[in-house]
């Protein structure tokens, strides 16, 4: 179950879409300095962005980035406890985009990405409280 997110353009065309939807991840497969820090327990609640998506006439203009601040604002906002957004890349050239928007690859999993909320809440300090 995922919940959809979807850019409307002013022409009322769609400009591409994401989902956000609830996940977890062992906590063997974060980086062991990552990992000491949490809880012990065998799952830890993480935020899975799916499915992000720009209409092929729409990319290279910023729609990409502007969904997944919007993706991030969204996940940072809400008050189901979370640590981290997760990303499955579908191929190298996602996998980059995620990279530089500072996600870090999984140690066993390099296409599967995360950026902890932790992060994420410097980002949207202002928007809070």
């Amino acid at each position: 179950m995922a919940a959809p997110f979807v850019l409307v353009l002013p022409n009322g065309a769609i400009g591409g879409y994401y989902t956000l939807s609830a996940t977890a991840l062992k906590l063997g497969e974060l980086p062991d300095h990552v990992a000491r820090r949490l809880p012990r327990y065998p799952l830890v609640p993480a935020t899975l962005l799916g499915r992000l998506a720009v209409d092929r006439r729409w990319q290279g203009q910023g729609y990409g980035r502007f969904l997944l601040a919007d993706a991030l604002h969204r996940a940072v906002l809400s008050e189901i406890a979370s640590f981290a957004v997760i990303v499955d890349a579908k191929d190298e050239a996602a996998r980059r985009f995620y990279e530089r928007e500072s996600f870090l690859g999984l140690p066993d999993r390099p296409m599967t990405l995360y950026r902890p909320m932790s992060d994420l809440a410097h980002l949207f300090e202002a928007d809070r409280g």
